[in-house]
């Protein structure tokens, strides 16, 4: 199987109640570093660990994936695409729900796991 370089991780996290998630998961000792609050979305990082949490959103807890990204959320400057991660992905046998749209710059791709996880590779530039 070939080797597949996602790039950053998180946890994206479906909350509740996103005030009071922020308000616990920053008793942990997570400062908010992105997204916005008002669009019910916030990015949480305490060293190199990265959560994600977003009230009304999806339906459940995913793992993501950032190509493109280094752990800091920093642009690194080589990545490999998400497009060709798809095409990695299903020459390694995987069922993609979503297959990323354009040539290049934004997209995403999703896929389950074999116990129902949700999975997002998503690349922002």
């Amino acid at each position: 199987m070939n080797n597949v370089n996602l790039g950053a991780f998180c946890i994206s996290l479906t909350v509740k109640d996103i005030h009071a998630s922020k308000t616990f998961y920053e008793k942990l000792g997570f400062t908010e570093t992105g997204g916005n609050i008002n669009q019910n979305w916030i990015v949480l990082r305490n060293g190199d660990k990265v959560i994600g949490l977003f009230q009304g959103m999806f339906e459940k807890n995913m793992l993501t994936f950032n190509p493109g990204w280094n752990q800091q959320a920093q642009p690194v400057d080589e990545f490999t695409d998400v497009r060709e991660i798809a095409k990695q992905l299903s020459a390694n046998g995987l069922e993609l729900n979503e297959m990323p749209k354009g040539e290049s710059g934004p997209a995403y791709i999703t896929l389950t796991d074999p116990d129902g996880n949700p999975v997002l590779i998503d690349q922002h530039r």
